[in-house]
């Protein structure tokens, strides 16, 4: 009656993909906090723009303000300093090529821990010149 869930988190920049990080609760703080702002460092990515779409969960102040922090105007979010732009496929690519891309070679049947281990997987076969392609489209 109530399947199980996960949630996958990914950043994408035309050097590769950031992730995946899983998560089964409502974790985005703790994701910025113990994920991808300290690889953001390990990697030296500072002149970077970070976007979010509007799911509530990005919304939230806590995050908002870490992210704000951290990005400053170079923060696109759901009315922010740089507004959202829903269904833009050169600025989403993480919904027009990832993750279309890595549904199509899901096995959703599976369990949570093999679904994550083939999500992984397949991710990290993803060729890095498809992926500074999809970026510079």
């Amino acid at each position: 009656m109530h399947p199980e869930k996960v949630t996958v988190w990914c950043g994408l920049w035309d050097g590769g993909i950031i992730g995946p990080y899983f998560f089964k609760d409502d974790a985005n703080r703790r994701l910025h906090k113990t994920f991808f702002l300290p690889k953001r460092q390990e990697l030296d990515l500072y002149d970077i723009w970070f976007q979010q779409d509007s799911a509530a969960c990005h919304k939230a102040r806590v995050t908002v303000d870490l992210l704000l922090n951290e990005f400053d105007e170079h923060f696109i979010l759901r009315s922010g300093t740089v507004d959202w732009p829903p269904r833009s496929c050169d600025l989403t690519p993480l919904d027009y090529f990832l993750w279309s891309y890595v549904k199509s070679d899901t096995d959703k049947s599976a369990s949570i821990d093999a679904l994550e281990d083939s999500t992984e997987a397949f991710i990290r076969e993803i060729p890095d010149e498809m992926l500074e392609r999809v970026c510079q489209t």
